[in-house]
């Protein structure tokens, strides 16, 4: 599904800007579309000082759900994952053992918290040296250089 056919009333930027100041007050900061060395990309990766990885699937409605299982993928990369959904959505469809934020564009709040599996310490380097990477990428092309943004991996 295209980010354009997923968001078409707003309603996946709404839930990822709430989503993504929950997580800021949380204590996370936050990089949207982040891409794993795999090749996917997650909808928000959160890292916070104690170096914990958090990945958050958002999802706006029931066929955005039921058409993606990618998120599954993600497991392997962070130490929890939650899925961000709006008031509207039907959670019991969700997964039960994976985390639930309920956002709206102003903030979220944590429904149910995410169990927690340390990633190893190699793959927990990995991922955060790719996300200050991308970071500083995202940084510099903002403030100097629209065409440093790219993904060179």
């Amino acid at each position: 599904m295209t980010d354009a056919l997923r968001d078409k009333d707003g309603a996946t930027s709404a839930i990822t800007r709430g989503a993504r100041r929950l997580l800021y007050d949380l204590g996370y900061d936050t990089l949207t579309e982040f891409k794993f060395r795999t090749g996917r990309r997650a909808d928000i990766i959160a890292l916070n000082r104690g170096g914990e990885i958090v990945v958050v699937e958002v999802k706006s409605s029931v066929p955005d759900f039921k058409a993606d299982s990618k998120w599954q993928e993600y497991l392997a990369w962070c130490d929890a994952l939650f899925f961000a959904v709006n008031m509207d959505f039907p959670q019991e469809i969700l997964p039960a053992d994976h985390g639930l934020m309920i956002c709206d564009a102003y903030g979220g709040e944590v429904l149910r918290d995410a169990p927690r599996v340390k990633l190893a310490a190699a793959r927990r380097k990995s991922v955060t040296l790719a996300f200050a990477l991308a970071a500083a990428r995202r940084l510099q092309s903002a403030l100097e250089d629209p065409s440093a943004l790219s993904d060179r991996r």
